[in-house]
């Protein structure tokens, strides 16, 4: 009979190396820096600033909520607006409590269009305001216009 007892050599060395591996697994799970909520928010901004879309949309409302809704020590203060892209109309919020520093809730027009950034493959993951870019506008019509001149009227010449 030659089967493999566990005063085999490389019996031995096998399962020490499967500890140690599994050891160190556990240990880097146990230690490895988790990143924040906040941080994946930014990130997933600073993606939609470089590679998003930009379409038109239109504000709906913005809500400011106390530290006991939001179950949050902060609070939340959310902005909502609405986009269409090929016929598929997106409602959708974005988180803005951390970028108050850029942007005074009480400026924000209710009803007024905005320019929304938003992924082509998941179009649903869009936003309005990031640390670098803001979509929001002052005016119904901040979107330039080209007027036409008023036409003249050419008479023929006089002779």
């Amino acid at each position: 009979m030659s089967g493999l007892t566990l005063r085999d050599h490389q019996v031995l060395t096998t399962m020490a190396a499967t500890v140690a591996c599994l050891g160190a697994a556990a240990w880097y799970m146990a230690t490895r820096k988790h990143t924040s909520e906040e941080e994946l928010e930014r990130i997933r901004r600073q993606d939609l600033v470089l590679g998003g879309r930009i379409i038109d949309g239109t504000v709906l409302d913005v809500t400011e909520l106390d530290a006991y809704d939001a179950k949050r020590a902060e609070g939340m203060q959310l902005i909502l607006y609405k986009y269409e892209i090929a016929g598929v109309s997106y409602e959708c919020s974005q988180d803005i409590t951390f970028l108050k520093d850029l942007i005074n809730i009480a400026d924000i027009r209710v009803g007024f269009p905005c320019s929304v950034r938003y992924d082509t493959r998941q179009p649903e993951n869009s936003i309005v305001i990031a640390e670098n870019w803001i979509g929001l506008r002052d005016t119904a019509n901040s979107v330039p216009v080209r007027r036409s001149s008023p036409r003249r009227r050419w008479s023929a010449p006089v002779s």
